[in-house]
């Protein structure tokens, strides 16, 4: 029997691949046989040369997604580089933290646009390209705890992984016939840049601590394995699901 989470041969466009559980999600499918193109704000060089040491080819896209304006050029330049995506994940995203009655139009407009307006237009550019080819394809988007929760201090970034929950049932109701599958994976407490604030405050983290039964902060590598189920055939007949990666969080 074939293995159902092969990945050889395939092409996965990774946002905000360039640190985090991005990179984790990346070398994971790198792992599993596919390609990479990581797009960030910032070169790639260190996820591009973990891919190729693992023997599959990678480039490194740089854009602001804050902008629509990349959109059309990260497709053209995925698929000129490595060839026609056929896994994309939308796993770039922002966080701004202040009170609700303090936050500003600013910080909701910039988490918006990059947490959730990008993931829809990324994904309408892409799933284009995958219904043109008749090839299908799979897209993956990074939810949050926020997407089941409210959160505290983060209104944006909460409104924005509950609109990403919502998006990826609309995108699984309407392109499941073409032969996409749109789900997400929703990390819970992971040792990243956007939890920093959290980790070094001790009371905080305390608290994070206290409630996630495995005890421990997520490692970017964490999300590997569930990354590469919803990339491959073993996930074929899986629509439209948050799945949480939390170590027990929402358990509790």
């Amino acid at each position: 029997m074939a293995n159902p989470f092969d990945l050889t041969g395939k092409v996965a466009l990774v946002t905000g691949g360039n640190t985090g559980i991005g990179q984790g999600i990346a070398l994971a499918l790198a792992d599993a046989g596919a390609d990479i193109a990581s797009v960030a704000r910032r070169p790639s060089d260190e996820t591009v040369g973990k891919v190729l040491a693992k023997g599959r080819r990678a480039i490194s896209i740089q854009a602001d997604l804050t902008s629509m304006e990349p959109i059309d050029r990260i497709v053209a330049e995925a698929s000129a580089g490595l060839g026609p995506i056929d896994i994309l994940v939308n796993n770039a995203g922002i966080i701004r933290r202040a009170d609700a009655v303090d936050f500003t139009e600013a910080d909701w407009d910039d988490v918006m646009a990059v947490n959730l307006k990008s993931v829809f237009f990324l994904s309408q550019a892409v799933v284009k390209a995958m219904i043109a080819g008749g090839r299908g394809g799979k897209i993956i988007n990074t939810a949050s705890m926020l997407s089941f929760q409210g959160g505290i201090r983060v209104p944006s970034y909460t409104a924005s992984k509950s609109g990403v929950a919502g998006l990826t049932k609309l995108m699984a109701n309407e392109w499941a016939k073409h032969g996409v599958n749109a789900n997400a994976i929703a990390p819970g407490y992971f040792a990243t840049d956007n939890t920093r604030a959290l980790q070094d405050d001790p009371v905080r983290s305390k608290e994070i601590l206290g409630r996630i039964p495995a005890g421990r902060w997520g490692d970017p590598a964490d999300i590997g394995g569930a990354a590469v189920f919803l990339a491959s055939a073993a996930s074929d007949y899986v629509q439209g699901i948050t799945l949480p990666v939390d170590g027990g969080w929402l358990a509790r």
